[in-house]
């Protein structure tokens, strides 16, 4: 799957919650909220959400390697 350009807003939202997660604090609310982003950002390009959500993690939580 090619590298996908998300949105500035996309990305704060997974940082956010991913810090969240490892810190063990996550919120139904905030995975929620991610979840709904990431929902409309797949209808907004005619992806597929699973494949937003996949490479949206890859981009955050496997930014470094």
């Amino acid at each position: 799957m090619a590298d996908i350009d998300f949105p500035d807003d996309l990305l704060a939202l997974e940082r956010s919650a991913w810090a969240a997660h490892q810190e063990g604090r996550l919120t139904v609310e905030q995975a929620a909220a991610v979840q709904a982003r990431v929902t409309e950002y797949a209808e907004e390009t005619g992806m597929s959400r699973v494949d937003v959500e996949m490479g949206l993690k890859r981009a955050v939580r496997h930014a470094e390697g």
